[in-house]
């Protein structure tokens, strides 16, 4: 038995209307990691090297030399980096916010809260970084952790709206 297909052709507008309309309503991409030794370190650099714009970052705690280094690196490659860190980070002694800090990058300290106890990284307006995991060594090699990496323009705008409000009452860091 031989069937015939009939294509029907339609106008270039209406195609990219559809095309946009499938990409604006599709579920968003997640990848999900755990540690100890899971590969969130990994998975968040690996991110960040692929940056192109800008990046928000909110913290409580951050030690990671990997993920510090990342995110200087992808200063020095021309792309916005920002930081806002729980107020623990000025008497920590191993915070990164010096070492961010003294690379160039904007790092402000949030007073507001007993304590700013996110773990958050928007890329480029499309990608969200979240979950347990603190931006530190013992994260990586011997906590229990989480780590999502959310691929969805929808989600990173309400996440950069929220890094907005909380940038407004946070204070800038002066690096010792």
């Amino acid at each position: 038995m031989r069937y015939r297909i009939r294509l029907i052709r339609l106008p270039a507008g209406l195609l990219v209307l559809f095309f946009c309309l499938c990409c604006a309503f599709s579920d968003p991409v997640i990848e999900v990691f755990f540690s100890p030794k899971g590969g969130c370190t990994g998975s968040i650099v690996k991110n960040l090297d692929q940056a192109k714009s800008n990046v928000l970052v909110q913290a409580y705690s951050f030690t990671s030399v990997p993920i510090a280094e990342a995110l200087v690196k992808v200063y020095k490659r021309g792309v916005r980096v920002e930081v806002i860190l729980d107020k623990s980070q000025i008497s920590e002694k191993y915070s990164s916010a010096d070492f961010l800090s003294h690379a160039g990058i904007e790092v402000t300290i949030d007073f507001k809260h007993k304590i700013a106890h996110n773990k958050v990284m928007v890329i480029d307006c499309s990608i969200v970084i979240t979950g347990s995991f603190n931006f530190t060594k013992s994260a990586e090699g011997s906590n229990a952790e989480n780590l999502l990496v959310i691929h969805s323009e929808e989600i990173a705008k309400k996440y950069t709206e929220n890094w907005k409000k909380h940038a407004l009452h946070s204070e800038a860091y002066k690096a010792k």
